[in-house]
């Protein structure tokens, strides 16, 4: 297999005629190239008017191989023959290099060129390239193949530190300025002659092309492609500045890849940050990377994500129930994106929606994620090409676990790590529940080995010490429900509008310092909704004045069950309140009102009965940790430890520390 080297563009600071004068003496011997052994000139030829210099040389390598492999060889040294170009009036000097040793059994080629600066005459260019394609190598082809693209990738580190290491020698001597070359006229008069490169040698780097991409404000500009053409190239220095220290290697794969795409890929091609994320993803193995990026510039095409931003509108339901946002940054100064998954009615979501406008509004995330990754590399100084992302799961359980709501969280997993590889620089996942490792159970086999080790999982109260949530995030920047400083809201409400006709009953609690009208028998046990339906709250109270919700709601449909347990925070009375309904008699309105709610409680019509137990248990007789007992209970959980516990329908609280365990079934 042939293996191939490209250079990004190598910017010096110095005007071509000096950058020559650092050059030649690298010859006949390099000290700071311990490899490169000696060299000898075998023929230098010169034009009549000295424009044109000509000079082969015959050039002594020294390879750092195993003994053995040089024994099996027969050689000591490999000898390359390299002819040197140099177009004094053009200011240009171009290099070929090709190996005399085992010509017949291995082919090796180089090619450089130092060149003026396109838009700069007072600085230099140098690109190089390089081929390497062993036929046979006594049986050990693949071990000369590693070790000749470790010498290589090791010589082309020092390449510029050599000629920076003359320049400075040349500045101790004093030289810091060369004249240009001068030819003499008839008169025998000298005229200076200033040389730019002709328009079809100037060459599109990016100082003013790619660099100018980031700063754009425009939409057409910001959207994920760019415009490029085979004549745009990467600097160096705009690598180092916007994409980070990549290796040689790595350096050469973004470019051919990039090359490739500018040649077979009319118009648009991606930004280098995303298509730095696709060799990553693929460990720089070219191949695959290109193949993994055109399928994902296919799909791109085919759904018009790159216009997603800037074309869908977010449904309403989204906008209220969506329980996420981008917050700030973390200490690497990356994007932050707070799910409060735990706390999201996500089955609500997939029935209103469907699974489709859940897709997109993850991949708006995703691409407003890379907008960020842009802006935080201009704003931090620094290249920034993924984000953070927390999950916190308090309040996750078994009802999240709802099979259509499972296979939709799998589709788009799937999606996104197929077309934004390498975008999610690390994911905090905080309290972790039990069931945690069931859900963990079915999504992992979709999430790419690298992405897995991003991951980091905290249960209970474990983010909040050493090694927590405080050495990624500021703390003055932490969400208050994290016992952080800062004040975040993010929606936290129910969908009482699911779209579908299924029976299902809506639960709540409230408490008041106001003793409600009780009803007369007190139900416990089995009891018909038709039979038992006590109004207590009065329609002349007011939410948020004379009672407050202390749970959101939940809904049990039919066949299922929910249990679950409520720690008491304040003196007064609870009132745990249910609604019989279905979808059908509250399709006339998106969103019942809860005055509505509250004034109201509708006797079904269908043959189903709510089956509930209660129990209370005081503090002192509950031998589980609190964690456990908030952790393996669906639905209500709230509070703190030493508080009393109860639910009830009807149940005021009295000063001593009791907990009440219930269990709800919807059956006919």
């Amino acid at each position: 297999m042939v293996q191939e080297y490209q250079s990004p563009v190598r910017v010096y600071k110095h005007p071509f005629e000096l950058i020559m004068a650092a050059y030649v003496r690298r010859f006949p011997k390099c000290p700071l190239i311990p490899m490169f052994v000696d060299s000898e000139i075998i023929s230098e030829s010169q034009s009549d008017d000295g424009c044109v210099l000509v000079t082969e040389r015959r050039c002594t390598i020294d390879i750092e191989a195993p003994r053995l492999l040089k024994r099996i060889a027969g050689v000591d040294y490999l000898y390359f023959i390299q002819k040197n170009s140099l177009n004094r009036r053009d200011r240009t000097l171009h290099i070929e290099v090709h190996n005399e040793t085992f010509s017949n059994r291995v082919i090796v080629r180089e090619r450089c060129s130092y060149t003026v600066h396109p838009e700069n005459e007072s600085w230099t260019c140098f690109e190089q390239s390089a081929s390497l394609d062993i036929k046979s190598f006594f049986g050990f082809e693949s071990t000369a193949e590693k070790i000749a693209m470790k010498q290589y990738a090791s010589s082309i580190k020092k390449g510029k530190e050599i000629i920076e290491y003359y320049l400075r020698e040349l500045e101790k001597e004093g030289v810091t300025y060369i004249p240009r070359w001068t030819s003499t006229v008839d008169s025998g008069t000298v005229t200076w002659r200033h040389q730019l490169l002709p328009p079809s040698a100037a060459r599109a780097i990016p100082v003013n092309s790619a660099k100018d991409g980031l700063h754009c404000k425009d939409s057409s500009c910001s959207a994920e492609l760019v415009t490029g053409s085979p004549d745009d190239k990467l600097d160096a220095d705009y690598i180092r500045r916007y994409l980070g220290d990549l290796t040689p290697l790595q350096e050469s794969c973004l470019i051919r890849l990039r090359q490739w795409l500018q040649e077979t890929h009319k118009g648009k091609i991606p930004k280098d940050q995303h298509v730095l994320r696709f060799l990553r993803a693929r460990d720089f193995n070219l191949d695959k990377a290109r193949e993994f990026l055109c399928q994902s510039l296919t799909w791109r095409r085919q759904h018009q994500v790159d216009f997603l931003l800037d074309t869908w509108k977010r449904p309403q339901l989204l906008q209220d129930y969506y329980s996420g946002g981008w917050h700030h940054h973390d200490k690497d100064g990356r994007p932050l994106y707070i799910l409060r998954l735990g706390q999201m009615d996500t089955k609500g979501l997939v029935r209103a929606l469907g699974e489709e406008a859940l897709l997109r509004q993850v991949l708006s995330i995703n691409e407003e994620g890379l907008r960020r990754c842009e802006e935080n590399t201009r704003v931090f100084g620094q290249p920034i090409s993924s984000w953070t992302c927390l999950v916190d799961l308090d309040g996750l359980n078994m009802r999240h676990l709802w099979r259509p709501g499972i296979k939709a969280l799998l589709r788009i997993i799937e999606i996104v790590e197929a077309n934004y590889p390498e975008t999610l620089g690390r994911l905090l996942i905080l309290r972790a529940p039990r069931v945690f490792p069931v859900l963990w159970t079915l999504v992992s086999p979709l999430i790419d080995e690298n992405t897995r080790k991003k991951f980091l999982v905290y249960a209970g109260n474990d983010y909040q010490g050493p090694g927590g949530l405080v050495d990624y995030i500021d703390r003055e920047i932490i969400p208050d429900f994290l016992q952080g400083d800062c004040m975040v809201r993010l929606s936290l409400h129910v969908i009482n509008e699911l779209q579908s006709s299924d029976l299902y009953v809506v639960f709540n609690i409230y408490h008041s310092r106001r003793a409600p009208q009780p009803p007369r028998k007190e139900t416990h046990g089995i009891a018909s909704l038709g039979a038992v339906n006590p109004q207590l709250i009065d329609k002349s109270w007011v939410l948020g004045q004379d009672y407050s919700t202390v749970e959101k709601a939940l809904m049990c449909r039919e066949g299922e069950s929910v249990q679950g347990s409520h720690i008491t925070r304040w003196p007064g009375f609870y009132i745990l309140q249910w609604r019989f309904l279905s979808s059908a008699a509250c399709a006339a309105s998106s969103m019942p009102r809860v005055d509505d709610v509250l004034a109201s409680l509708q006797v079904s019509s269908h043959k189903c009965k709510i089956m509930y137990y209660t129990e209370v248990l005081a503090s002192c007789d509950f031998r589980g940790s609190m964690t456990s007992l908030e952790s393996c209970h669906s639905g209500f959980s709230h509070g703190r430890p030493d508080a009393a516990m109860t639910k009830a329908h009807l149940y005021p609280l009295v000063p001593s520390k009791r907990i009440l365990f219930f269990k709800y079934e919807l059956c006919h």
